[in-house]
């Protein structure tokens, strides 16, 4: 059969496009038009600041302490409580991967997720304020002689991220963990490996390439930390984190270039620290623990 004589489908299912992959395009146009897009104008309008040149809002953000502090605020919020999800979330995921029926402690566990960072952090006003539960208990059986602080401060904000945070970090987690053969581990303990060798040995490398990647997620999540900075810590002090300064630039000085220069700062901090997150595979799929020694 000639070319000529070949159907649009035939022509497209030639050249690998069937119809299943012509679903995608969708999908492509949708990431075009939320995303990229939004994504190089916002750039493209960094590049536009009311005075100071084209670098103007660069140089504005990097040269007053109250903007570029933010990116270290930021930081010392999002990096400690990633770590904290990720440590939690290793072990129980481990645990509830041998319980008969996981599906009740799951769905106790992502119920946060369902309730939302805003809901959460009124929750979190009523317990643990000054006047709450927490601190009228704790004051009641006389351990405490004032009420103790965890609102209002750095501490609400990073409590409010394990709890919003940890869910996501664990079903991540815990589906990268029914993911590995159990055999692998059985024939380990058949060999005389115990549970501590078998984890670090047999577990822990297959799992790493899947915990950088939630990592990464998790880290970006954190990072964008805005609500709970605003309701549970101290928007005009330590945890004035990066989003509240592209917030204040975009609607309360009405300046959207800086608002973009921020938000471009913002992605710029993310796409760094996602990078050396996920070189991280590279280094557990090359390391000892898989080389097959030992």
């Amino acid at each position: 059969m000639s070319a000529a004589n070949l159907t649009l489908r035939q022509r497209l299912h030639e050249r690998g496009l069937d119809g299943v992959t012509l679903l995608v395009v969708p999908g492509v146009l949708f990431v075009l038009a939320l995303f990229i897009y939004p994504s190089i104008y916002g750039l493209l309008l960094s590049f536009e600041p009311k005075e100071g040149g084209v670098f103007g809002n660069y140089i504005k953000f990097f040269s007053e302490p109250f903007l570029y502090t933010t990116i270290t605020k930021t930081l010392v919020i999002a990096i400690p409580a990633t770590a904290i999800n990720m440590i939690l979330s290793v072990p129980v995921a481990m645990r509830v991967r041998l319980m008969k029926h996981p599906r009740l402690l799951t769905t106790i566990l992502v119920i946060p997720i369902t309730l939302g960072t805003v809901m959460v952090a009124e929750g979190m006003l009523t317990y643990l304020g000054p006047r709450g539960w927490l601190n009228r208990t704790l004051m009641f059986f006389a351990l405490v002689d004032e009420p103790v602080r965890l609102i209002h401060n750095y501490w609400g904000v990073m409590l409010s991220l394990v709890i919003t945070g940890f869910p996501f970090t664990f079903l991540l987690t815990l589906s990268y963990i029914t993911g590995i053969d159990p055999s692998l581990e059985q024939a380990g303990a058949m060999l005389g490996a115990r549970a501590r060798m078998r984890f670090w040995r047999i577990i822990l490398p297959l799992l790493a390439p899947g915990l950088a990647i939630t990592l990464a997620l998790s880290f970006v999540a954190a990072f964008t930390v805005y609500p709970s900075a605003v309701l549970l810590g101290a928007p005009a002090g330590p945890t004035r984190v990066i989003s509240i300064a592209a917030y204040t630039a975009a609607f309360e000085e009405y300046d959207y270039s800086m608002a973009s220069a921020v938000a471009m700062l913002m992605a710029a901090v993310q796409v760094i620290v996602v990078a050396f997150l996920l070189s991280l595979r590279g280094l557990f799929f090359h390391g000892p623990a898989s080389s097959g020694k030992g």
